[in-house]
């Protein structure tokens, strides 16, 4: 059942961050030295240690039972009991056999998969710098209780949730709490409201966050599971798990099979009585009924089938941790993604350079800028490498190349130019050497730029980098390709214009400026020369955008879900053609104000959601779900993994997702990559329908079974197959055909249709129709054929042999019907699923040896047929799989 959206939220913690610093550390009991080593001791006996505890992995106990969970499994349990009560120990071991071998296969698939997530998930041990009695230590972080004066500068991991007591030029990276990828500028002195957002607590910094700028000091005021990141934890850690779509679906399907040899196994029991049959060979055919109605292969098939898509889907870097949210994939009907690093790179990147004139873009697989379409060298266009010195002069980041991009240090922005440098084909490092460095101006929330004092070609030159309008404040001419011009009032609006314009396609934007200065001061910044505005994104990743189109032809929505600013979410929407390429955004504070029914009409139709807290994805997730959705949530970030947990099926990034997420999905792509969803859901419908084909498969052959039985036993005739010969013939034609289904390539149309209803059972009553249909005819040649050797006088025992051979011959030419919807009698279409004609092969190789072999045709009570035998044998049982061929022909 799906949960309600009204379900209790986490506490939450008092407002820290409107509050002023002083009222935090008097409201903390902390002084201006720090806490007394007696009230840390006390503390820590009140709050513990600042640990984040993790879910709780699966126990090996719980996968082992939740393998015996089907109603048809307990239900071969109960026959194996029965058999056990009366004696019968082959049959009771058979069964139990074949149990044995289902539940190994999924324990150990589920196993491994536990494993590799082992593997997975990075421990790490963070320090802290903290002041007590006076005195700075160095201690580890998990030490910290609340009320701690702790300092920060740039590298440093975030060690607690904290109020700024004093930041100097501090910045810090929130993507994984908050989902915004640019740093965000902290200010200590900010007054804030009470209900402002996360992302916008200037005053605060929080754990699992990182200090990129900057130094600072704070007061802690929550540690352990009582931070944010605790408090998200906690959330996901509430949201049970459920059933999967092929769960529901396989159960819904056992309860009438259930049903089904109960009822036969008694009407059974009562025509005995009625004909006065003795009560042993009534007994005999109520279980043979009874075995015939449970196709006993296929809770093996449907784990074997899920466990080749795990294989399969792991060769295309997709990590299954639950074996049936393989095909839960397959069902999806929504997918909900986080922006930051799922949508896009997670990577702040160069996208353009705006000159006076014209903008420039560098495309993500480019390593030229383009203008109108055509690439742009640097040596035609000079300002293009004025704007790229001039970032890599006035920048205090590194970067350098590494396997499949970069590796970078400091400010991501900073960063993004110092990349676009490096793939124009330029060194920073030759611009250092050439115009060295001989003082710095740093970057301050008041002046809102920084400068960097170079000795040059033409003498001492100031490059310059910060916000638009600040910098233009300090420039008095524009480059223009034809040299220097005066900025008049008109042209600085212009540029202004420009500005707002990239601004509302959800970039930042950074002025780019240089010029003569006199001395290394402030003062000295002024009649500079504007060149270019540099427009920074974090860009959409490679391929997502032809995912998109590709869930959208197969009937898939795309919501995005981010805690990201709605320009920026907007703009990388619009890109990726969500929405039918005019997305529409609802912010989260508009989300927290509507009601059930108000979100239940918001959530069909819009497609972004912004400023989204962790606990209204929860609810977004909830609201599709009750929307009759099958929900598929991807993230990678803190803030996503409840969200994750609540959705049908979660999927969380390997390389750069944090570790609560990847615990609470149930896939992780180890390569990051989203278009690795879209093969993953094509692997999921795949699965889907091999599993409906053999579901399909094993009820026209086990319901043939039970017609040839019940019929028999109607018609007062001995019975034609003793319970031994029904298991064996079920392991035998169930199995291996079976499973050979789950290695059928998929239809043309797998991904050009919708997804299957979420209330839809496994078969519907059309294909129902036509198992029953194929049942009848195997049920028809079988009983011919049995009556056949009753009316010829055959020795006994040698038309039991005749109806077992008939049978399993029609049933293993049957798997040609049951492939594909279109016929396979073209020779392109006959080999096109080599396992299922090795697996025709063998099975008819055993059944051969099944009379060649005495001992086993002993335990089995079957003869060697004669010459004539086997032509009325193989004669029949050819008949059924003809007249379905001719049938799809026909259709044709």
């Amino acid at each position: 059942m799906t949960p309600s959206l009204a379900d209790p939220a986490p506490p939450v913690p008092p407002d820290w961050h409107a509050l002023p610093p002083d009222e935090a550390r008097h409201r903390l009991g902390v002084g201006a030295t720090g806490l007394s080593l007696a009230e840390v001791a006390a503390r820590r006996r009140e709050s513990g240690l600042n640990r984040f505890v993790a879910l709780r992995p699966t126990p090996l106990l719980t996968i082992l039972l939740r393998q015996f969970k089907s109603i048809l499994v307990l239900l071969l349990i109960g026959a194996a009991a029965i058999s056990f009560a009366t004696g019968d120990q082959r049959d009771a071991w058979a069964i139990l056999a074949v149990l044995a071998l289902n539940a190994a296969v999924g324990f150990a698939t589920e196993w491994r998969a536990r494993r590799a997530m082992e593997g997975l998930l990075a421990l790490e041990v963070n320090r802290a710098w903290v002041q007590r009695e006076g005195q700075l230590l160095d201690l580890p972080a998990e030490e910290l209780v609340p009320g701690d004066l702790i300092t920060i500068e740039a590298g440093q991991a975030v060690p607690a949730d904290a109020r700024l007591c004093a930041a100097a030029d501090l910045q810090t990276v929130e993507a994984a709490l908050t989902g915004e990828s640019a740093p965000v500028e902290k200010d200590a002195t900010a007054v804030l409201a009470r209900d402002a957002p996360l992302p916008e607590r200037r005053t605060m910094i929080y754990r699992a966050t990182t200090v990129t700028a900057g130094r600072g000091q704070a007061v802690v005021v929550a540690t352990g599971m009582r931070t944010e990141v605790g408090r998200i934890g906690e959330l996901t850690a509430r949201v049970g798990s459920e059933q999967t779509p092929l769960e529901r679906r396989l159960e819904q399907l056992g309860r009438p099979l259930a049903l089904a040899a109960v009822l036969t196994s008694a009407l059974a029991l009562v025509a005995a009585a009625v004909q006065g049959t003795p009560l042993l060979l009534a007994r005999q055919t109520a279980i043979a009924l009874a075995v015939a109605a449970v196709p006993e292969g296929l809770p093996a098939v449907a784990t074997i089938t899920l466990a080749l898509g795990v294989r399969r889907m792991a060769r295309q870097q997709a990590l299954i941790r639950r074996l049936p949210a393989v095909e839960t994939l397959g069902s999806t009907t929504v997918i909900c993604s986080d922006k930051t690093g799922t949508l896009t790179t997670g990577v702040m990147t160069l996208s353009a350079l705006r000159l006076a004139e014209r903008e420039y873009t560098l495309p993500a697989d480019a390593s030229a800028f383009h203008h109108a379409g055509a690439p742009v060298t640097l040596a035609s266009e000079p300002r293009l490498l004025a704007a790229l010195r001039i970032g890599a002069l006035a920048n205090r980041a590194e970067a350098r190349p590494a396997a499949g991009g970069w590796t970078t240090l400091g400010d991501p922005t900073e960063a993004a130019l110092l990349v676009a440098a490096h793939r124009a084909g330029l060194d920073p490092a030759t611009f250092r050497a050439e115009w060295p460095e001989i003082g710095e101006l740093l970057f301050s929330s008041e002046r809102m730029l920084m400068a960097t004092y170079h000795q040059g070609p033409e003498g001492l030159t100031g490059c310059v980098k910060g916000a638009p309008a600040r910098v233009l404040d300090r420039c008095s001419q524009l480059a223009t390709a034809s040299g220097p011009l005066p900025l008049t009032p008109a042209l600085r609006e212009e540029l202004l214009a420009a500005n707002r314009a990239l601004a509302a396609r959800g970039l930042r934007v950074l002025a780019l400026a240089e010029g003569p200065v006199g001395a290394a001061t402030p003062e000295s910044l002024r009649e500079l020369c504007f060149v270019a505005f540099a427009a920074i994104s974090d860009p959409p990743a490679a391929g997502v955008r032809e995912t998109i189109a590709r869930f959208r032809s197969a009937g898939i929505r795309t919501i995005m879900i981010t805690g990201d600013q709605e320009a920026t979410a907007l703009a990388v929407a619009a890109s990726l053609e969500l929405g039918a390429g005019h997305p529409q955004a609802l912010g989260g504070a508009e989300l927290d104000r509507l009601d059930e029914a108000g979100l239940t009409e918001a959530v069909r139709r819009i497609s972004v959601y912004t400023r989204v807290s962790p606990e209204a994805k929860v609810r977004l997730v909830r609201a599709l779900q009750q929307a009759g959705e099958v929900v598929a949530m991807l993230g990678d970030g803190v803030n996503d993994a409840a969200a994750l947990r609540t959705a049908d099926i979660g999927v969380a990034m390997g390389r750069r997702g944090s570790d609560l997420a990847k615990e609470a999905a149930e896939i992780v792509l180890a390569d990051d990559r989203f278009a690795t969803i879209g093969v993953a859901v094509e692997q999921g419908r795949l699965i889907h329908d091999n599993v409906r084909k053999a579901v399909l498969y094993l009820l026209a052959c086990n319901v043939a079974e039970l017609a040839v039985v019940l019929i028999a036993a109607a018609a007062g005739w001995p019975a034609p197959l003793t319970p031994l010969q029904i298991l064996w013939l079920n392991l035998l034609t169930d199995v291996l055909p079976a499973l050979a289904l789950a290695l059928e390539p998929g239809e043309a149309n797998l991904m050009h249709r919708p997804p299957q209803p979420p209330g839809a059972p496994l078969v519907s009553r059309r294909e129902l129709g036509i198992a029953l249909g194929y049942a009848a005819g195997i049920a028809a040649a079988t009983l011919g054929a049995y009556s056949w050797a009753r009316g010829a006088g055959l020795p006994p025992g040698e038309p039991m042999a005749i109806a077992f051979l008939t049978l399993a011959f029609a049933q293993v030419l049957h798997l040609g019907n049951a492939r594909q919807r279109r016929h396979v009698s073209s020779w392109r279409r006959a080999i096109a699923n080599p396992a299922a004609l090795a697996a025709v092969g063998v099975t008819a190789a055993l059944l051969l040896l099944t009379t060649a072999w005495p001992p086993l045709a002993n335990l089995l009570g079957l003869h060697r047929p004669s010459l004539l035998e086997w032509g009325v044998v193989l004669g029949l049982a050819a008949v059924p799989a003809l007249l379905g061929q001719f049938m799809k022909l026909r259709r044709r």
